[in-house]
């Protein structure tokens, strides 16, 4: 079967306005299980799901679109990038899938992709077609695409990937869209295409995490609410730690409908495989001064910034002090930070030394981290400034922090006791820190770290990071601890 769009005349009364502009969007899950011809009967275990899209997508033909943007988390996407394709037409199946006969066919609008990238570069905004643009389709995408078979054939597509920015950045970007659309005069309905949380159901790939169905609640009170200042307001880390893949998306859809009024109705949820599903419209669009949330979601954005820093210790102090005036002003005031040390009784960082890594992450993501096994600076306060700025400088694996970048930055400090030869029996990976030597070839790796769960798995990304292979013999081990700071 060719899903190419193709629709039956029939417009509802839900098509309220003919203006310009986002008339409509909505929330969506893309389980290829969810298509009969990959699902082969285990689709009919969530029906719910099913009945509730093709409501939802019923809903958008309805509003007679000239364009629908669809977010795809599984589109081509980057760390510090949102990607926008910028082929005239796009294709796809499900032959991954084991469905080779679901195809699907698109056209891209160009012009308004090419206007979003106009936009974004006036403002310095990390949003445009760079990047890979001629792969196949994804199921984010094709999902969608099979229940929005309805549309008129001569709706175009746009396909938005989203990235590794804040939540209020992707924000942004969906009111950089709608005003794409009224300065181009095009009706435009938005599908957020997103997963929920991965981690419901023992025994299934992702497992069983408590945190996994309590985000599904939270998200789901607020998307039926249309609460988008508690969406974008949550911590990246709550999404990371329940694996959803939509909520950026979720992100980008609410920017597109800032400044609206909107009718949210949610049509379903479920978890039967172990995945978060969610159904979500948002209709009857009318302009609504007190839904600009902007300005008021960066306002309350610095004020928790101020907050979490002022809840840090002085170890995670003393890095974040020290990246950001390196990043503004190419220096580190030394003599200013180490009177802030004095008023928070922390003189022992003058006193002691100590080996210490410094980590950066962005978003939930590693953005830099360098470090000293062995002290090289006289105390540890200056180790901890002296590796900050390496870490956001100068780790080869990384371009230097921007300063448009400081307010998304999270600083891990981990100060190393001194190491001690061990044998492999002596490890644990939970709580000790390994060092691999062979002869000028030295590789570490710091404890307890995510996706490293065997002493098996320490020691080989350790040798990997140093290219020490299984073939060497002559291989020191040596372990330490670390008090982590974050």
């Amino acid at each position: 079967m060719n899903n190419t769009q193709n629709r039956t005349e029939n417009n509802t009364d839900i098509r309220k306005e003919s203006h310009a502009g986002i008339c409509g969007a909505i929330m969506v899950c893309h389980p290829p299980i969810i298509i009969p011809g990959v699902g082969k009967g285990e689709e009919k275990k969530i029906a719910d799901i099913s009945d509730a899209y093709a409501k939802a997508a019923k809903t958008i033909c309805d509003l007679d679109p000239e364009t629908v943007v669809i977010l795809s988390p599984h589109a081509p996407s980057y760390i510090d990038y949102i990607q926008l394709t910028s082929a005239p037409r796009s294709r796809g199946s499900l032959a991954d899938f084991n469905d080779p006969d679901d195809t699907f066919e698109i056209s891209n609008d160009t012009e308004l992709v090419r206007k979003l990238e106009s936009m974004a570069k006036k403002e310095d905004f990390a949003m445009g077609t760079l990047g890979s643009q001629n792969g196949p389709l994804d199921h984010g995408t094709m999902v969608p695409l099979y229940f929005l078979r309805d549309l008129k054939k001569n709706v175009k597509i746009v396909r938005v990937s989203v990235g590794g920015l804040s939540h209020l950045d992707h924000y942004k970007a969906g009111m950089m869209i709608a005003k794409a659309a009224r300065e181009l005069n095009k009706r435009v309905a938005i599908v957020a295409s997103g997963d929920l949380s991965h981690c419901q159901k023992a025994g299934t790939h992702y497992g069983y995490k408590e945190c996994g169905p309590a985000y599904d609640r939270k998200i789901m009170e607020i998307m039926s609410a249309a609460d988008f200042e508690a969406l974008v307001a949550m911590p990246q880390s709550a999404a990371e730690d329940a694996m959803s893949c939509g909520h950026n998306a979720f992100c980008i859809m609410a920017g597109a409908l800032d400044g609206f009024s909107v009718h949210p109705e949610a049509l379903a949820h479920s978890a039967v495989f172990g995945v978060g599903y969610g159904i979500c419209t948002y209709t009857n669009l009318r302009e609504d001064e007190s839904r600009k949330l902007y300005d008021k979601m960066c306002r309350d954005a610095i004020e928790r910034r101020a907050k979490e820093k002022a809840e840090k210790d002085a170890y995670v102090r003393i890095a974040w002090d020290t990246v950001e005036a390196y990043v503004k002003t190419g220096r580190v005031p030394e003599k200013q930070l180490m009177e802030q040390l004095e008023a928070s009784a922390c003189e022992g960082m003058k006193k002691e030394r100590a080996g210490v890594f410094v980590s950066i992450h962005e978003n939930g993501n590693l953005r830099g981290c360098i470090g000293t096994i062995l002290p090289v600076q006289d105390n540890i306060a200056l180790e901890i400034m002296r590796n900050a700025v390496a870490a956001c400088s100068r780790d080869p694996r990384f371009p230097s922090v921007r300063e448009e970048e400081l307010d998304s930055l999270e600083y891990h400090v981990d100060v190393l006791s001194e190491p001690e030869v061990c044998q492999k029996k002596d490890l644990d990976v939970s709580k000790y820190g390994v060092i691999v030597t062979s002869g000028n070839k030295r590789g570490v790796l710091l404890p307890d770290l995510e996706g490293v769960d065997t002493v098996e798995d320490q020691l080989r990304i350790a040798r990997q990071k140093a290219g020490i292979s299984n073939r060497d013999r002559d291989v020191v081990l040596e372990r330490f601890e670390v008090v982590r700071h974050q």
